[in-house]
């Protein structure tokens, strides 16, 4: 799923960038199913994990996030489908698809939201002094070529932050920095 691979690919990168590294585990469907499953939550908490954040996913997972909070792991989830009534238990859930959400954004996809979450993060690191001659901000704009295909191809509508998304996007997409997408494009 581009959406999902997106949003892990842009939140490791932004961890690594500020400092802290990440486990990303990406569920195989045949054998695990779409989004969280309780034998991959029970893995990373074997590996040390302390934080779990699901991307595009985990809206409806309450069984394996239930789970996960019997481990004692804090969860996240940044997801963008639709939310029932009852939401999973987790710290947090980020999803402009929320039944209670108002913020007009249930048109992006995962890594659109995964996108918003970065740039809140790293303004609360930069108001906190986190960044400094070692460590510095990142360019967050670097990465927009991954929230312009995942839009893209998440085929979510083309309006508002979507736009403007994928506008930059492709900008970023044409310098051929990221060695991967190049090599896809070719």
């Amino acid at each position: 799923d581009v959406d999902g691979v997106s949003s892990a690919a842009l939140l490791s990168l932004f961890l690594d960038a500020a400092g802290s590294a990440a486990t990303v585990h990406i569920p195989d469907r045949l054998t695990e199913g779409y989004g969280p499953s309780a034998s991959a939550v029970s893995q990373l908490h074997g590996q040390g994990t302390e934080l779990l954040l699901t991307l595009d996913c985990g809206v409806l997972a309450h069984d394996p996030l239930a789970h996960a909070a019997e481990l004692g792991l804090a969860t996240v989830i940044v997801d963008h489908h639709q939310a029932g009534e009852i939401l999973p238990r987790a710290h947090a859930v980020i999803n402009p698809n929320r039944q209670d959400d108002l913020s007009g954004f249930g048109y992006l996809c995962a890594a659109g939201v995964t996108m918003v979450l970065v740039a809140a993060t790293n303004r609360i690191l930069r108001a906190r002094g986190w960044y400094n001659d070692a460590r510095p901000e990142p360019n967050l704009l670097r990465w927009l070529e991954l929230v312009a295909l995942a839009t893209v191809c998440d085929v979510v509508p083309l309006k508002g932050l979507n736009r403007a998304y994928v506008t930059q996007g492709l900008k970023v997409m044409a310098r051929r920095e990221n060695l991967g997408l190049a090599a896809l494009a070719d």
